[in-house]
């Protein structure tokens, strides 16, 4: 009975067949779900965040700039630089933050960053302020002329 069992060329029925490649398909597009989700979720992360200059405020010894976001997701500020020229901007160290949080509140949320710095009158100054996640803020401004 086993070898007649054994040398049965017969192959699985087609119901199961149709069963077997029904699974593998549905599983197939549940993992490639998955993933795209993961992907799509990892890449637009920042998207939320759109910051905006509100104003410049220039003082003996120090800049004052407000920025606002109005994207829809919050955003921690990592980094300030100044620089003359977009191309030789330097990070800013002594950094003040209203509020100390760093964090810009989406939907109309500001911040107020002082920034100590030596400037001169009269002079075009390019700025960048740099979220942790999500695009920025870049542009230029000229110092009051006294």
């Amino acid at each position: 009975m086993l070898k007649k069992l054994f040398r049965s060329k017969k192959a699985i029925s087609p119901i199961l067949a149709t069963l077997l490649l029904i699974v593998i398909a549905v599983s197939a597009i549940v993992i490639t779900y998955a993933w795209v989700t993961t992907f799509l979720t990892g890449t637009t992360g920042g998207a939320g965040v759109i910051l905006n200059k509100d104003n410049v405020f220039w003082a003996t010894g120090n800049i004052t700039i407000y920025v606002r976001n109005t994207g829809t997701s919050d955003a921690e500020i990592d980094a300030v630089y100044i620089g003359t020229s977009s191309t030789n901007l330097a990070k800013q160290t002594s950094v003040t933050y209203n509020p100390t949080s760093k964090i810009v509140y989406g939907n109309g949320g500001t911040i107020a960053i002082t920034v100590t710095y030596s400037w001169n009158v009269d002079t075009t100054y390019h700025f960048k302020v740099a979220p942790k996640i999500g695009a920025a803020l870049e542009f230029s401004t000229k110092s009051p002329s006294s």
